[in-house]
């Protein structure tokens, strides 16, 4: 099942990303194109503060043309570790700064045409502090019960695939931690 790079060509390389464009042998000899978004690494972070409500952000997303509702997230700077990126990036989107933090998983956003891995971080938080958003970002923080973000998934509020996942890794880990402490 393994494709052979045989030709490669940068047709595109901007701030965060590039765009190759790829000649390969499939296993049976036949040569086939591939579009691959190369994108460096990225963490995304959700966090629960002592009342138990969640964080979350809303911001405008150009790609989509409208405001999205997402947990925090971005990229790593370069040779960052991600749990250093994902604490950086928690509080200069909202000012929180994590009591603990965890490593739950990794994501690959779409596999058909990204290399982009996004390490998924859980945090618990205590009262924000000053935020230090990029020049070119606008964002608002939104706090939320488990049942609210539950019940906003349920009614196709929230699309953001990457919020989705991170949303679900948390569901999963959290209950297996309270099986855990169950048993």
């Amino acid at each position: 099942m393994r494709e052979k790079t045989i030709g490669s060509r940068t047709v595109f390389e901007g701030r965060i990303m590039r765009v190759e464009v790829l000649d390969v042998e499939l296993p049976d000899g036949r040569v086939a194109t591939r579009e691959i978004v190369r994108h460096g690494p990225a963490v995304a972070v959700v966090a629960r503060r002592r009342d138990g409500r969640f964080v979350f952000i809303r911001q405008f997303r150009k790609a989509m043309e409208r405001i999205c509702f997402e947990v925090m997230a971005g990229n790593c700077d370069p040779g960052e570790e991600a749990e250093v990126s994902a604490i950086r990036e928690l509080r200069e989107e909202t000012g929180y700064e994590p009591d603990a933090i965890r490593f739950l998983a990794p994501i690959y956003p779409s596999v058909g045409y990204c290399d982009e891995r996004i390490d998924v971080f859980y945090a618990d938080v205590h009262e924000p502090g000053d935020t230090d958003f990029d020049h070119d970002e606008e964002i608002e923080t939104v706090l939320l019960t488990e049942e609210e973000m539950d019940e906003m998934i349920r009614a196709g509020e929230v699309q953001d695939a990457k919020t989705l996942a991170v949303w679900a890794l948390w569901k999963i880990f959290n209950s297996q931690q309270s099986m855990n402490i169950a048993h």
